[in-house]
């Protein structure tokens, strides 16, 4: 049963206690595991980003917004770079390579089933949608990617920090001179504060399209469960730190979502259950259970979607996952290396 809720809250607050259990349920698959410890055999890992690509590479639709940024946040042509580097081809030349033919050729259906997802919501009346899949996807690789990164480079001998500029981002409002300076942990929590308060400015007050989003991340998160669980085993798996819990790449809440109060007044509507309680006259969401089919959704398009909103300050920056307990974990770790090791250990 999905948590309900309470729609009174900014976006931000709402996406972050209503994905939690979808989540949990993504950290602790298989695949993800296997990731995050830098466990999947080096052509898997490459067939994981060639899923990865298909999912981001859609149409841009150009935009004036000054929350649109999609030289921040754009990541095909950095998943193509990194294909290319790990396979050892030209950059024009590794769609044509033997690994992506045969994924293409016989695709899992959970990449099939995620790209439809956001064709459909790219094609239709009100993309609004689209934010969900940035936020799960965008907010993951600022959170939880970051750590991934530095396990994909040791796993792969990637220590000069060529192949992994997937999980690079420039500082915010950096210019061409800051196109090649990697951000700092600071500078990926400001990306991250911004994308979340521009987020909330341009949902605002509306408890409809908040339910709308909550719902979708939700499913979003489903998709890259699936994503996940379409990964090869690795041939050898390492026993190094497999007794350690390790964030995946979808970000995680920093916290749990309070309990709900007791409901005393329900109505339905086509999103799920609109409920009024006695204590708090606030409008909680509960969101209907998913759609039997399973459905996934790109994050690519949704800045240049957001475009195409009515939301003026949607703000698709920091996309992928409101990763507020991956960034924590991950800050928390790097100050216990300082600790332990002294600062450069971190």
């Amino acid at each position: 049963m999905p948590a309900v809720v309470d729609l009174s809250q900014p976006a931000a607050n709402i996406l972050r206690q209503g994905t939690a259990e979808a989540h949990e349920r993504a950290e602790h698959s298989q695949g993800a595991k296997w990731l995050a410890r830098g466990e999947l055999d080096k052509e898997e890992y490459v067939r994981f980003l060639m899923m990865l690509w298909h999912i981001y590479d859609t149409p841009h639709i150009p935009s004036s917004r000054p929350t649109h940024n999609p030289g921040l946040f754009a990541r095909s042509a950095n998943i193509a770079a990194d294909i290319s580097y790990l396979l050892n081809v030209p950059e024009d030349s590794w769609q044509t390579h033997p690994l992506h033919v045969a994924l293409t050729s016989s695709p899992p259906p959970a990449l099939t089933q995620y790209v439809e997802r956001i064709r459909e919501l790219a094609a239709s009346p009100d993309p609004s949608r689209l934010l969900a899949h940035a936020y799960v996807r965008y907010l993951g690789d600022l959170s939880g990617g970051q750590f991934i990164r530095r396990r994909i480079m040791k796993a792969y001998g990637l220590e000069d920090g060529a192949g992994v500029s997937f999980y690079e981002f420039r500082p915010l409002g950096g210019g061409a001179s800051s196109s090649s300076t990697a951000s700092t942990m600071g500078d990926l929590k400001k990306i991250k504060e911004w994308y979340r308060d521009g987020m909330n400015a341009g949902v605002g007050d509306n408890t409809e399209l908040k339910a709308a989003i909550l719902e979708e991340a939700r499913l979003a998160f489903d998709y890259n469960t699936a994503l996940f669980d379409a990964l090869n085993p690795p041939s050898t798996t390492s026993s190094s730190g497999s007794d350690i819990e390790i964030d995946s790449p979808l970000h995680s809440p920093v916290e749990s979502s309070p309990p709900s109060p007791p409901a005393t007044d329900v109505s339905h509507s086509p999103l799920g259950v609109a409920v009024k309680t006695q204590e708090d006259p606030k409008v909680v969401y509960e969101a209907s259970q998913p759609p039997t089919e399973e459905r996934f959704v790109s994050l690519s398009s949704v800045i240049a979607l957001v475009a195409a909103l009515s939301i003026t300050h949607l703000v698709l920056v920091v996309g992928g996952f409101t990763g507020e307990r991956g960034f924590a974990k991950l800050e928390n770790f790097q100050q216990w290396l300082a600790g332990v090791f002294g600062p450069t250990a971190a």
